[in-house]
């Protein structure tokens, strides 16, 4: 098993697919359905901003999540949907954390960080009813986005499910998508593994090995690859034969075409010779993007154990 293979195929699917992170006219409608325009391309622009800084420029999957992101921002008229958004949708916070995933990689619109900037003083803006974690996900936003915070990460980290240091029973799914966005804020989506603190970092050492098992035997693949990327943006991850295992999981689900079913029975996995996906876009396209973000932050932390001097482990 190799983990470049799955990021390669996974990147590969991308590529071919980019036509349907397209935003078409009811990106802009006052009924349009965000889950089905900006978040594909906030998530398209994440994943390949996070390989992009974690992958050395003379890699050829870097010339490809370049393209990749540079195709994604073109979508944003080059950050001028952000400054229309903001007119039509001034408290919304989804347009922030979108653009929050361009301005980290160097893609930024002066005039939309302005407007925002004045938004974001507002007590409504402060006040916003959120989850603790998405409220974890806008402070970050702000921060990346060159705003001034509207609140402190760790009074916001401790009112999350992960922050309290649960009982490791209760967790489950809502639970395990909380806890991989939180580290994901903490970490820059895997820049800064000592984003991370240390009782959260002990904590998880010992328990996402067992949860990512519970994960990998219930067939959610998508969950189980958000997992991964966890677990290769701790300060100290998991023992690498835990994760060889689990990314034999993975690598036997995922497709000739790269594609990887976000959960459920495989369909004519790696097997399968004629290279199309048996998966709706809808379907596959998001445990896709997390196989690629997770191998891409395995394979650079093993690269960065290597240049140590220490040795590539497994």
């Amino acid at each position: 098993m190799s983990v470049r293979k799955v990021e390669e195929a996974a990147l590969a699917w991308v590529w071919t697919h980019r036509d349907r992170f397209v935003l078409g006219d009811d990106a802009l409608a006052a009924d349009g359905q965000v889950n089905s325009t900006w978040k594909p391309l906030g998530e398209l622009a994440q994943v390949c901003a996070s390989v992009s800084a974690r992958t050395p420029p003379s890699d050829p999957l870097h010339t490809r999540v370049s393209s990749l992101l540079d195709f994604a921002w073109q979508q944003t008229r080059r950050g001028e949907l952000f400054l229309l958004m903001q007119s039509l949708e001034p408290f919304a916070t989804y347009p922030l954390e979108v653009y929050a995933a361009f301005a980290s990689a160097g893609h930024r619109h002066t005039g939309y960080e302005e407007r925002a900037a004045v938004v974001a003083r507002t007590r409504g803006w402060r006040l916003t009813e959120q989850y603790p974690t998405r409220r974890l996900g806008v402070i970050e936003a702000e921060r990346r986005s060159g705003l001034s915070p509207h609140g402190r990460v760790p009074q916001a980290l401790g009112r999350t499910w992960l922050g309290g240091l649960p009982e490791p029973w209760t967790f489950e799914r809502a639970a395990g998508y909380a806890l991989t966005h939180v580290v994901f804020h903490l970490t820059e989506w895997g820049r800064t593994a000592q984003g991370v603190p240390p009782d959260l970092a002990d904590y998880l050492l010992h328990w996402l090995p067992p949860w990512l098992d519970t994960c990998l035997e219930a067939r959610m693949w998508d969950l189980s690859c958000e997992l991964l990327a966890v677990a290769a943006s701790l300060p100290r991850p998991p023992e690498p034969v835990v994760l060889e295992d689990a990314w034999q999981c993975v690598a036997a689900a995922q497709h000739a075409s790269g594609a990887i079913p976000e959960e459920g029975a495989i369909q004519d996995a790696a097997g399968s010779t004629d290279g199309v996906a048996p998966y709706d876009f809808t379907d596959c396209y998001h445990s896709t993007l997390m196989a690629a973000f997770a191998a891409s932050l395995t394979t650079a932390r093993l690269r960065d154990v290597d240049h140590a001097g220490q040795g590539v482990p497994g």
